[in-house]
């Protein structure tokens, strides 16, 4: 996420509060009457501390913004139940009732109160006897006498803002707020959320500023404390002409990255970090909050502050420390805030800040498990010789990035490569430690050369060494792209399926076995035919296997899809392999995600028998000279001439280094595919290294012209001895 990107989003008043009058330019600014005062009232007014309560007719300092105007007198009042409000529902300038009811009516006690919305308003207040919404006002009561004032029961003067005194409104208020805030799960949405529950409802506008960077759990941050504003929300414009403070202009697009780069630096010890430190949110009225504005906001910054108690900054503290600040400003056509709106911007700060702390944590989580996966599969497919190769990889769900699916291509002495599928059960991090363990395991095993049934039987033993309950799918196939067949060994998985040329699917037929870390089981070995333009796909079950369909079906259905595929194409061309991959994940219904999916796709292109040249040698001192001259020949065949004294030179140090010791018949194949490719092998185990020679040294100098000379070269031990080969470039 682009922690620099600073947005501005308007509130949304397109639709008017009930009870609202459409053409009035605040939109959100509700008028009702405000009673003069009553001297035997037995609720006296509610101004913030220190202050004396307003005198009559007079806008109350400390007034709530979005009041609640008390139930008109009934013929018969209840007396017993006080009639619920909605959470945040405005005040009704024309006297009616939340939901529109007639002043007459008793309230239901069956009033279904909604949350606030985005713009503050209410949503679906629900009549039980009529099943119909209330949310407007009924035009036929535009003649009912002004409702009185909660606390002193005084008729209100039309036009005047109505306080919300009662606690009940504010934690109805906060309520909401603070369901739309833990809503998000990452970071944006929680910031979001806190902008858009408190415009307008709470304030006219808002700016919030988190820490650069922000804080990962319990580590320390170690330079000095760095607040970027990260979003603002406000009244739009069109709504606030009236005056008031006069926000940051709106930035074109291409500017946008340089409001988003505005950092404040917070200093030791000043007015900002004294502030930030108490914690509690303060009214900007106050001497410290009023010097630490222009630190936050900058000298430059084109802010005309309103005066008095319009203006609250609330500091972000996590579970350790402070990691931002909100400022929440209203205008001065707006009653101002009073003592118990610093509670409702504490309650809020914090919800927030909690809530920005846990976002950074499931950050975190979701980073180390898209690293842990990135890193347990192949980065990159190999490049082999005659085969080439596509991937797919798609964890269970977004919350759970992680599981035991693996694939894996290695490349194999004599050009071949070994085709790798498995699965480890569930898909968490305990399984992707597992499956990580296993791919160890096999490309230490596939490096020795051992037969694939071998191969799943130390997986096996690895499997039962790393606990009983270890358990594991897996296909193990090797592709010789000479003899143009495949070798197959299974251990429980699926079975995989082949896609012939022309357009024929099938499932080939291999033995079940038993899944890894059962114990005491044989695995089985078939060598298939692998024609030249053949498709071999290995996935998981998570492909064919879900709530909605078995297994044999999903596979069945597999078949057909890739038949359906490849008679697109004609019967004369393979379909691309990528697109064959997103073909077969296309499969995939809206209830088929149950499980992690592991898909390898490997296209057979094969090595013609006219670009293979293969002889044996005995082990003699006239092996090297047969062998330069058997490759000349070789060479003069393919038309590549222009190799032949680099050929010659490096085939004789590998056949001379491998007739020294083997006691066998030496090896040599050439390969002419993309590059030149020459194999030596013999029945040595012990594999050449490359050193440096000494001045005085007669001989160690034949695998140093080899590095110097040849595009690529490399030593494979195998099960009977071991292979050195070496690559150069066609001219």
């Amino acid at each position: 996420m682009d922690s620099t990107r600073v947005t501005e989003h308007p509130t949304s008043f397109d639709r008017p509060s009930t009870g609202a009058d459409p053409t009035d330019p605040r939109g959100a600014l509700l008028r009702t009457p405000v009673p003069p005062r009553a001297s035997g009232s037995a609720l006296p007014a509610q101004g913030s501390a220190g202050q004396t309560p307003p005198a009559a007719g007079e806008d109350s300092p400390g007034a709530f913004e979005h009041s609640q105007p008390g139930a008109e007198q009934a013929a018969e009042p209840d007396t017993h139940r006080p009639r619920p409000t909605s959470e945040g529902v405005p005040a009704q300038p024309d006297g009616g009732q939340p939901g529109g009811a007639p002043p007459g009516d008793t309230p239901s006690a069956g009033v279904i109160l909604g949350e606030v919305s985005a713009g503050g308003g209410q949503a679906g207040l629900v009549r039980p006897d009529s099943g119909e919404p209330t949310g407007a006002p009924d035009p036929g009561r535009r003649d009912a006498p002004p409702e009185p004032d909660r606390r002193t029961g005084q008729p209100t003067a039309p036009g005047r803002p109505t306080p919300m005194r009662r606690d009940g409104d504010r934690l109805r208020f906060v309520g909401a707020a603070t369901r739309r805030i833990a809503r998000g799960m990452d970071l944006d949405e929680i910031v979001m959320g806190l902008c858009r529950a408190t415009v307008p409802t709470f304030a006219d506008a808002i700016l919030v500023y988190l820490r650069e960077p922000l804080p990962v759990g319990d580590e320390r941050p170690t330079g000095p404390l760095v607040l970027r504003l990260r979003r603002t929300d406000r009244i739009p414009a069109e709504r606030d002409t009236e005056g008031g403070f006069t926000p940051a202009p709106q930035p074109e697009p291409s500017e946008l990255e340089t409001v988003g780069a505005e950092l404040c630096e917070v200093r030791p010890g000043s007015a900002l970090a004294e502030v930030l430190r108490g914690v509690r949110p303060v009214f900007t009225d106050t001497p410290a909050a009023r010097a630490a504005l222009p630190e936050l906001l900058g000298e430059e910054r084109d802010f005309a502050l309103p005066d008095g108690r319009r203006a609250i900054l609330a500091p972000l503290r996590g579970r350790r420390r402070v990691i931002g600040a909100a400022l929440f400003l209203r205008g001065p056509e707006r009653i101002a805030f009073e003592a118990d709106d610093l509670l409702v911007a504490a309650q809020l700060a914090t919800h927030s800040a909690l809530g920005i702390d846990k976002a950074v944590l499931y950050g975190r989580e979701a980073y180390i498990a898209d690293e842990l996966q990135r890193t347990m599969l192949p980065e990159n497919l190999p490049r082999c010789t005659g085969v080439r190769l596509a991937s797919r990889y798609l964890p269970a769900a977004e919350t759970a990035r992680v599981g035991g699916d693996w694939y894996d291509a290695i490349p194999l002495p004599g050009s071949r490569v070994a085709l790798v599928v498995g699965d480890v059960m569930g898909h968490s991090m305990t399984s992707a430690a597992i499956m990580g363990q296993l791919r160890t395991t096999a490309q230490t095993l596939a490096g020795l050369d051992l037969p694939p049934q071998e191969v799943l039987h130390h997986l096996d033993e690895q499997a039962q060494r790393l606990g009983t309950d270890r358990m594991a799918t897996c296909l193990y196939a090797v592709y010789d792209p000479v003899a143009h067949r495949i070798t197959v060994a299974n251990a429980g998985h699926p079975p995989p399926v082949l896609l012939h040329l022309g357009g024929h699917a099938e499932v080939l037929r291999v033995p079940a076995g038993a899944p890894i870390g059962v114990g005491g089981v044989d695995f089985e070995a078939v060598e298939l035919d692998a024609p030249a333009g053949a498709t071999l796909l290995l996935y998981t079950d998570g492909l064919v296997e879900s709530r909605l369909r078995d297994v044999w079906t999903g596979i069945e259905q597999l078949r057909e899809r890739l038949a359906a595929t490849a008679q697109l194409t004609g019967p004369d061309h393979p379909p691309p392999l990528e697109a064959l991959c997103d073909e077969v994940l296309d499969m995939l219904g809206p209830g088929d995600r149950d499980d992690d999916i592991a898909l390898l796709a490997a296209r057979f292109d094969g090595i013609a028998p006219s670009d293979v040249s293969y002889w044996f040698l005995d082990p003699e001192d006239a092996a090297p000279g047969k062998a330069r001259r058997l490759a000349r020949r070789a060479l003069a065949r393919w038309g590549m001439e222009d190799l032949t004294d680099a050929v010659e030179l490096l085939v004789s140090e590998v056949v001379t280094n491998a007739v020294r010791y083997a006691s066998k018949p030496v090896t040599l194949r050439l390969l002419r595919t993309d590059v030149l490719r020459c194999e030596v092998g013999d029945d040595v185990p012990q594999l050449p290294r490359l050193r440096q020679a000494r001045a005085t040294d007669e001989g160690g100098r034949g695998l140093y012209l080899v590095n110097r000379l040849a595009r690529r070269w490399g030593a494979t031990r195998l099960s009977t001895g071991k292979v050195v080969w070496f690559e150069l470039n066609r001219g």
